[in-house]
């Protein structure tokens, strides 16, 4: 049964609930690290290649998170817009400490 959200702000505490496992998180952490240096090596080398390599990077590394140690199915397949924007939300609270690394 698919969850329906009439906001962001009501998708974002189910995203975080998605979202438990903290090797989960250090995994979305580390695939949007990586997503940003391949978005400004695209910029940079004015090579649009690099923007697939960030979509790789990030989405790589985020479901491995879910499949082998969350347990469970990526929101992005119900939800992919709020899921985008929940992965660089989850970003900002980590970086600021809100939520744990």
């Amino acid at each position: 049964m698919s969850e329906r959200f009439s906001s962001f702000r009501e998708f974002y505490p189910f995203y975080l609930g998605e979202h438990r496992n903290r090797t989960c998180r250090r995994l979305h952490f580390v695939g949007s690290s990586l997503a940003i240096g391949c978005v400004l090596l695209a910029i940079r080398q004015a090579d649009p290649r690099w923007l697939l390599a960030a979509l790789v990077a990030g989405y790589a590394f985020a479901w491995v998170g879910h499949f082998f140690f969350e347990k469970n199915r990526p929101a992005t397949f119900r939800h992919p817009l709020y899921s985008f924007m929940g992965d660089w939300v989850m970003y900002k609270d980590i970086l600021t400490g809100r939520i744990p690394f």
